[in-house]
Order: C-alpha cells, then structure tokens, then sequence
C-alpha cells in the first residue's frame, strides 16, 4: 500500500476498522438502533426514517437523565448514596412538569408525598 494513510479498503479510509454504533455517532448513550428497530417493528407507520430512532433514543435519554439527575438529589438530600423507588417518587412528585408527564404512572415501593392537611392540625390554643 503505497499512501501512507492506514491499510485496508483505499477510498478515503472508508471501510477500515472498527465499526462505529449509531449511538456513538450521534453521541447518545441510548441505543439508537435498537429505538429505531423498535419502531420499525411496532407497526406505529409504514416508513420510518433513520432519524426517527436517533431523535427518539435522545428524548429518551434525556428524560432519564432528568429523572436521574432529581432522584439523586432526593438520594443526597436523604444521606442515602443509592437511588431506591422512593427517591424516584419525591424527584417526579415535586417536579411540576414531571408529575404532569407522569401524572397516571404508580411506581412501585414509592410511596407519597409528606403532606398533613392544615384542617388536621391541631389547634394552636393560646390563653
């Protein structure tokens, strides 16, 4: 092989080495491919664009990463290092556009939200 770029196919580099994911090409850390299978195979049209599985996968990720991110909060706020349902549950319930999101979704081992009714209370009786 005379030019000195690399071995294997000539043109352009093209076809040489490793192969690269979709994900890693579109710098998502949800898979790509899989999303756009998935649609594919769900029967939600007839034609779906490679784009699809790529804007898909990122609306995905970066919802989890948002819950994510809230749930950890929840964690630190309550000294815990790990993320259990609970956690999850606070971060959505006090997320106003989360909770709109999931306003039907129940997970499991959640729990509610620490809320006493004022009516409940009892009376501040002063003489």
């Amino acid at each position: 092989n005379m030019s000195g770029k690399g071995k294997g196919k000539g043109k352009g580099g093209r076809g040489s080495g490793k192969s690269v994911s979709s994900s890693s090409k579109a710098g998502l850390q949800f898979p790509v491919a899989r999303v756009g299978r998935y649609l594919k195979k769900g029967g939600f049209a007839n034609r779906v664009g490679v784009g699809a599985g790529v804007y898909l996968a990122a609306v995905l990720e970066y919802l989890c990463a948002e819950i994510l991110e809230l749930a950890g909060n929840a964690a630190r706020d309550n000294k815990k290092t790990r993320i259990v349902p609970r956690h999850i549950t606070l971060a959505v319930k006090n997320d106003e556009e989360l909770n709109k999101l999931l306003g039907g979704v129940t997970i499991a081992s959640g729990g509610v939200l620490p809320n006493i009714h004022a009516v409940l209370l009892p009376k501040k009786s002063g003489k």
